[in-house]
């Protein structure tokens, strides 16, 4: 029988010029990964170098440890000390560095905790109280965005199955922004290869579209490209969107790219720089953005980006700045214990588009977070200019539930509300979708009583139920325009019937206006024929925030006054041959 050779060790140098090569190779495949930040203030990059210390010191202990000799009988003691030994004489230096990550690591968060540096949190937002009434206009129907994220989503994804095409090869990515494009809320979103051998196939190419949905008519369109799109997030390899900018910055902290186009629809991705401004690892906040062209790949560091690009700050980022503002307007301890004054953010956000910029929408609360709201804020987007606006009332969840109480019987769903200042008084407007996340109606709740609920079928319908519910309720007062009167003889008369009442639009000779009469209210219109020479009592419209013009202007009458009759026969009855509006 043949006696069992013992393996020898390697020798020192060539136990650590292999274990070197196996750490390398670990630790290439893992930044290729993982795409840790090489920067100080990144706690990845602190998981990084752990990882390569162990799997250093792993790979040497066993490339360089001896066979068991039978022949050879050693206490727990000895081989402790020969265990020491070899750590001493080969991976002493790797096990200091290991103890000195663990130990910045350890003290970079004890020094960045808020219970130190409370000051400092609180400072990281700059918060101005503005005056609702006059910083936010009523905004006009045509930038009040209809859908929220998910049903955007759903209208996008339904749009990629039309193009058949595409269908087989690319799918909607669901990684929307929402953007101002060309003065109109849109939300914005690339195609994405429908798996790995699609990817295989088309790469070359690129993707060749994105999607744009337009918040407010709710058309959802996909843009062809002249030239696809080459980094994005679902390619595996080097275009990978984070891994492009990971070898062209690698010490920069990055947080998730955002797509968005610029006014010529040309595609981009916005990626904002993550800098630490508290301590090692604490007060998250942005300074700039690299801009990456989605076509070719160059890039641009920019400390102040263009007008064009919206979406700098998330609302998540904000949100956690208020809450350090608002919880540690007194110190930490208050915040924990006494809470006196403190304040905190709601846990929802919406968007709203203003002065051609993109604003994040949240509530504010007290900290015992109950059904009211203290106020409210506005952040742009591009700049962290942050206002708060005094306005007791509702929670944005209390205010969902008031408007899905007054549909309850149609199962609709509500979306999350958007601020609005609808007749000087601030407002939830909350579409309200069904099932398949189609949005069928609107409703406008009052923030500061949020059972005053209006709905409509459209935006208009909606306001202007609003609207008078706030009159009726004494919120708002009725303006009373200026009475003036129109004389002259009568060129055309229409009737309708509305909402069950009869009325008769008017229009004298040489103008263009109709003059609406109810024949409830003024019995002798019924009896009114052309060229009647008559004394109408009218109000000048109200103008509302609608941004279109009808065709032809309709102003209610008060009072008719038959001045003079032509001679031809009157009627008692609605002329049949009349038009009817």
């Amino acid at each position: 029988m043949k006696e069992k050779k013992n393996r020898k060790p390697m020798g020192q140098g060539g136990s650590l010029l292999v274990s070197l090569l196996i750490t390398a190779a670990v630790g290439f495949v893992y930044f290729y990964v993982s795409l840790p930040a090489i920067n100080p203030q990144s706690g990845d990059f602190y998981s990084f170098l752990a990882l390569l210390c162990v799997v250093y010191t792993v790979s040497i202990f066993a490339l360089s440890v001896k066979p068991a000799d039978d022949s050879v009988v050693r206490t727990p003691k000895e081989k402790l000390k020969e265990w020491f030994q070899f750590v001493k004489k080969s991976c002493l230096p790797v096990l200091i560095l290991f103890a000195a990550i663990i130990v910045v690591y350890v003290v970079g968060q004890i020094i960045s905790m808020p219970i130190f540096r409370a000051a400092a949190y609180r400072e990281l937002l700059t918060v101005q109280t503005g005056d609702f009434a006059a910083d936010v206009a009523q905004i006009s129907f045509n930038e009040i965005p209809t859908l929220d994220r998910d049903s955007a989503n759903y209208l996008g994804d339904r749009q990629m199955g039309t193009l058949s095409d595409m269908v087989s090869q690319f799918e909607y990515s669901n990684d929307s922004t929402q953007i101002n494009y060309q003065g109109r809320p849109v939300r914005v979103a690339p195609i994405a290869y429908a798996d790995l051998i699609k990817w295989f196939t088309n790469r070359g190419n690129g993707l060749p579209a994105y999607v744009v949905v337009d918040m407010v008519t709710q058309e959802a369109k996909v843009v062809r490209l002249t030239e696809g799109i080459k980094y994005s997030f679902s390619e595996p390899l080097n275009r990978n969107i984070m891994r492009h900018l990971r070898f062209q910055y690698p010490t920069m902290m990055f947080a998730t790219p955002e797509f968005e186009i610029d006014e010529s629809g040309h595609p981009w991705w916005i990626a904002p720089r993550v800098v630490k401004r508290i301590g090692l690892f604490g007060g998250m906040d942005i300074q700039g953005a690299v801009l990456v062209d989605a076509v070719t790949g160059e890039s641009t560091y920019h400390e102040e980006v263009p007008n064009w690009v919206d979406t700098l700050y998330v609302p998540n980022l904000i949100m956690q700045q208020y809450d350090y503002y608002g919880t540690l307007v007194h110190g930490f301890i208050n915040s924990v214990l006494g809470q006196r004054d403190v304040t905190q953010t709601t846990s929802g956000y919406n968007y709203i588009a203003m002065n051609d910029d993109v604003y994040a929408y949240t509530g504010v609360t007290s900290a015992n977070a109950d059904q009211s709201n203290l106020g409210f804020l506005l952040c742009n987007m591009r700049t962290k200019e942050t206002h708060f606006y005094t306005a007791p009332g509702a929670t944005e969840y209390a205010a969902m539930a008031s408007a899905q109480g007054v549909v309850q019987d149609l199962g609709y769903t509500a979306t999350f509300p958007l601020l609005l200042n609808i007749a000087g008084e601030p407002t939830y407007f909350i579409p309200l979708k069904d099932a398949t996340n189609l949005v069928k109606t609107y409703a406008m709740v009052n923030v500061a009583q949020y059972q005053i609920v209006a709905t409509g079928t459209t935006v208009s319908a909606c306001e202007q139920s609003y609207i008078q519910m706030l009159r009726d309720k004494g919120i708002t007062q009725t303006e009373q325009p200026p009475q003036t009167e129109a004389k002259g003889k009568v060129a055309e008369i229409r009737t309708a019937v509305i909402e069950g009442n009869s009325f008769y639009f008017i229009r004298l000779e040489g103008e263009e206006v109709f003059y609406s009469l109810s024949a409830a209210q003024n019995r002798e219109v019924v009896t009114l024929n052309i060229e009647d020479t008559v004394t109408i009592e009218y109000a000048e419209p109200i103008p509302s925030n609608l941004d279109h013009v009808a065709p032809v202007s309709i102003y209610d009458g008060y009072v008719l006054h038959i001045n003079e009759r032509v001679s031809h026969e009157t009627y008692s009855t609605f002329p049949a041959d009349r038009d009817t509006l």
